[in-house]
C-alpha cells in the first residue's frame, strides 16, 4: 500500500471532492482518480461514493480510513526518529561554564555523551556567570551552565543544588558539628569577590543581627581555600567552588541553610539541533536519561 497514495485519499476527504484535493496537491484530477482506484482495487472495496455534490467516505471506507491516518503518523515519526538519528552523526554542542560547573558537573557527563555519541563534536568555554549569559546571546555557545535565576530571555532549568558551606582553619580543638552564628563571628572571613555569592552570603548573615567581619576579598576560589588552610580567615563557599577541600581543614554547614541553584540555559525560542536537545535532556535526566 502505497503512503502516497494513502495521502491523496485523505485530501479528498478533507475537501470534500477530487478537484480540491488535485489542486491542494498541485496533480491533475485524473491523477487523483488513479491513485483513489488503484487504491480500491488493490484493498477489493469501495472507500468513496462519487456524487455531483461531491465524495464522501463508503461506511467501509470511515472504518478503514482512521487506521490510514495512523500509517501516516506513523511515517512522520519515523521520518522525525530518522532526521535525528541524522543529527547526531556530525552534530556539534558548544557549552559554556562557570568553572566549578566546569570542574565537577560537566566532565562526566560529557564523558558519558562521548561513549554513546561518538561522532558529535563537544566544545567547553569557561567564563564568568555574566559571560555565559553573553556569550548565549550572541549564540557563540549553545547551552550554558549558570547559578539560578538568570534573565528572562534565557530558558532555564535547574539541574542541582549546591550547598554553601564554612570552612574553617586547622584546629587542635574540636569543633561541633552544629555551628551558631555568634560562633562564627569570632571569626574574620575570606570572601568570594563575585558579586551574586558575595550577595548571597552577605544577605544570608545579615538576617543573624551578627557581625560579619571580612579581612579579604578574593577572585578566585581555590586562593581562598588554600588562605584558609594558611589560618589567614575563614571562609563561606558553594560546595563545588571549594572542592577539592583540604582533609586540614574544618567543614561545616550554616546555622541556617544556604544553597545556590546552578541550571542550563539556552537562549529562549531559539530552534536548537538534535544534539543540543539531547544533551539538554541528559543534563536535566529526562527523556532516555531519566532514572
Amino acid at each position: 500500500m502505497n503512503l502516497s497514495t494513502l495521502q491523496v485519499l485523505l485530501n479528498v476527504i478533507e475537501h470534500g471532492s477530487f478537484s480540491m484535493a488535485a489542486l491542494k496537491l498541485g496533480i491533475s484530477q485524473s491523477a487523483v482518480s488513479r491513485a483513489i482506484a488503484t487504491l480500491e482495487d488493490e484493498l477489493g472495496v469501495t472507500l468513496l461514493h462519487r456524487g455531483r455534490f461531491g465524495a464522501c467516505l463508503t461506511p467501509t471506507g470511515e472504518r478503514i480510513v482512521p487506521y490510514m491516518r495512523d500509517m501516516i503518523d506513523l511515517r512522520q515519526q519515523i521520518e522525525q526518529e530518522v532526521n535525528f538519528a541524522k543529527g547526531l552523526q556530525s552534530g556539534r554542542i558548544r557549552i559554556a561554564s562557570f568553572r566549578s560547573a566546569a570542574t565537577h558537573i560537566l566532565p562526566p557527563k560529557i564523558a558519558y555523551f562521548h561513549q554513546r555519541y561518538p561522532n558529535v563534536e563537544i566544545t567547553l568555554t569557561e567564563a564568568d556567570p555574566n559571560g555565559v549569559d553573553a556569550l548565549l546571546k550572541s549564540s557563540q555557545v549553545d547551552l550554558g551552565l549558570v547559578p539560578l535565576p538568570r534573565s528572562m530571555d534565557l530558558e532555564t532549568w535547574e539541574i542541582v543544588r549546591d550547598e554553601f558551606v564554612v570552612l574553617l582553619p586547622p584546629t587542635e580543638k574540636k569543633m561541633p558539628q552544629l555551628l551558631s552564628w555568634e560562633m562564627l563571628s569570632t571569626y574574620s572571613f575570606i570572601l568570594y569577590n563575585y558579586a551574586e555569592c558575595t550577595t548571597a552570603v552577605r544577605d544570608h548573615w545579615a538576617a543573624s543581627d551578627q557581625v560579619l567581619k571580612v579581612a579579604y576579598e578574593i577572585k578566585e576560589d581555590s586562593t581562598i581555600v588554600s588562605m584558609v588552610a594558611q589560618g589567614l580567615g575563614a571562609a563561606i563557599l558553594p560546595k563545588l567552588a571549594a572542592m577539592p577541600i583540604p582533609e586540614s581543614l574544618v567543614v561545616r554547614s550554616l546555622p541556617v541553610s544556604l544553597e545556590r541553584q546552578i541550571g542550563v540555559a539556552v537562549v529562549a525560542d531559539q530552534l536548537q539541533p538534535p544534539a543540543v536537545f539531547l544533551f539538554l535532556d541528559l543534563l536535566r535526566g529526562v527523556g532516555q536519561f531519566a532514572p
